[in-house]
């Protein structure tokens, strides 16, 4: 790369200056702000502080024009930072961002700003930055308006594939080259992300295939992972933030939930859930058109004509929890066998290793209200029902409701705030209180995979489980990866 530091005298958009890149940690850094490479520069004649742009932060990219080098910057609403102050903060603690652009017309001419040009690319190329990605764009997510999104905030930065029908995208990752790529994007709401993360651990190459990053765009109804990253980051939740998370390439490790039943298999980054938000998060598809205050309407309407379901649950606590509930000794584990083909072991990703009969397991019966097993923070973008689940903690958050008055109710979802927290769970679902005949939803990261008797719509996906039997569901630690902004 050369110097790691060099100084000119330039104009700043328009006013003089003297600028130093630093492509490496500048001397003296500190006080809170990001470290590595960045711009500095001090306009003459003035009392303001000298400015800073980080390159991993700040900046988008570089162009030398002539004797002009632009820096293409994504920064604080307080715009080139004051050095050593904090980016600037919105409503919650969260950083608000806008696009701008910052002109250093170079004193020394061309060559110079070639110079700088060459430079700041390859202090960029140094962050391991992601430079081929192959984009999953899903027209139907959310108020179908994911297609206007990737044309106008997007489509400049990525080369792009869309998606055609439901479950393309699953068959998409699980034959895709990635070889050719540096990442995965999902363009929607979190349905594709499931889909990419369930083709990938259908492919034979899955131990390698699931290193891949995936990064998530938001643009459909629930948003529940962009929410999440964003929000651990105290970044404000939006298209171009999350864009610019996939950009700087920084890497987030995430639990990954294995779903058995018998040899029927399901995986799951989310959520797992059955009775009142099942209920609503299925029931309210007709709603769609609403966007996500389709969650809020039908909350209203079933809580209002509140269902409660038989069935039991059996499950493994986490450390600090083998308090809860009643004892119970664990019947026989749920496991899957690879299928033998041409002599040789074939096989996709089994789901986690770890045994659990030797495991004190607790157990609650019914009635049930809701049942709701979290992997990350929000199920929504205005949905935050577990604050205290980690990506990558190997638990589950669960939030299980057994009897409650209406208003509490009501009053619970409007606040979601605490979980128990697991390491396995069994779930074995039954009627209808008020009706023998009808049962309930299973709905696992938005996707139906069992329907009890009575319910109305189509099954989601094909594969989908059986309604009564149990539903084990057990947690691989940090098995993905997505881009994170931190």
């Amino acid at each position: 790369m050369g110097d790691a530091r060099a100084t000119a005298k330039v104009r700043v958009n328009g006013a003089p200056a003297e600028a130093t890149l630093f492509c490496t940690e500048p001397p003296g850094a500190g006080g809170g702000r990001e470290g590595g490479p960045e711009f500095r520069w001090r306009c003459h004649g003035g009392t303001a502080a000298e400015r800073v742009l980080s390159l991993d932060a700040d900046v988008l990219g570089v162009e030398a024009r002539g004797k002009e080098v632009v820096v293409k910057a994504f920064v604080a609403v307080d715009a080139a930072r004051l050095v050593p102050c904090a980016a600037g903060v919105g409503k919650g603690g969260e950083r608000k961002r806008c696009r701008r652009d910052y002109v250093f017309e170079m004193a020394a001419g061309e060559d110079a700003a070639a110079d700088w040009g060459d430079r700041t690319r390859a202090c960029l190329d140094s962050l391991g930055r992601p430079k081929r990605l192959f984009i999953l764009v899903n027209p139907f997510g959310g108020k179908k308006c994911a297609k206007k999104i990737y044309q106008t905030e997007i489509k400049p930065l990525f080369q792009a594939a869309e998606t055609q029908y439901h479950g393309h995208a699953r068959e998409v990752a699980s034959s895709l080259d990635l070889a050719q790529y540096d990442g995965i994007v999902c363009v929607s709401g979190d349905g594709v992300l499931i889909e990419v993360v369930n083709g990938i651990l259908q492919r034979i190459d899955w131990e390698e295939a699931i290193k891949i990053p995936i990064g998530v765009l938001p643009a459909g109804t629930g948003n529940g992972m962009a929410k999440s990253l964003l929000h651990s980051a105290s970044e404000t939740y939006s298209v171009p933030n999350a864009v610019f998370a996939i950009i700087r390439g920084h890497r987030q490790s995430l639990d990954v939930c294995t779903i058995l039943q018998g040899t029927k298999k399901f995986f799951s980054v989310l959520h797992m859930t059955w009775g009142l938000v099942a209920d609503i998060d299925i029931e309210s598809e007709k709603y769609r058109w609403m966007g996500s205050a389709r969650f809020d309407f039908y909350a209203l309407v079933r809580i209002m004509n509140l269902r409660k379901y038989y069935g039991s649950i059996r499950f493994v606590p986490a450390p600090g929890y083998e308090a809860y509930e009643d004892a119970v000794k664990q019947v026989e584990n749920c496991t899957v066998e690879c299928q033998e083909q041409d002599v040789k072991s074939v096989c996709s990703y089994q789901g986690p290793s770890v045994e659990f009969q030797g495991s004190e397991w607790r157990s609650l019966d019914d009635p049930f209200v809701s049942v709701w097993i979290n992997n990350v923070p929000w199920a929504a973008e205005s949905i935050m029902e577990a604050p205290g689940a980690k990506f990558s903690d190997g638990y589950m958050d669960a939030i299980i409701v057994r009897d409650c008055p209406k208003a509490d109710l009501l009053a619970l979802l409007m606040k979601m705030s605490d979980g128990s927290h697991v390491r396995c769970f069994r779930l074995s679902p039954g009627h209808l209180v008020e009706n023998p005949k009808r049962g309930g939803i299973i709905d696992v990261d938005g996707e139906v995979i069992a329907r009890g008797e009575g319910t109305c719509g189509k099954n989601q996906i094909q594969g989908v489980m059986c309604y009564g039997p149990p539903i084990q569901m057990t947690v691989h630690r940090a098995l993905a990866t997505v881009y994170s902004p931190k």
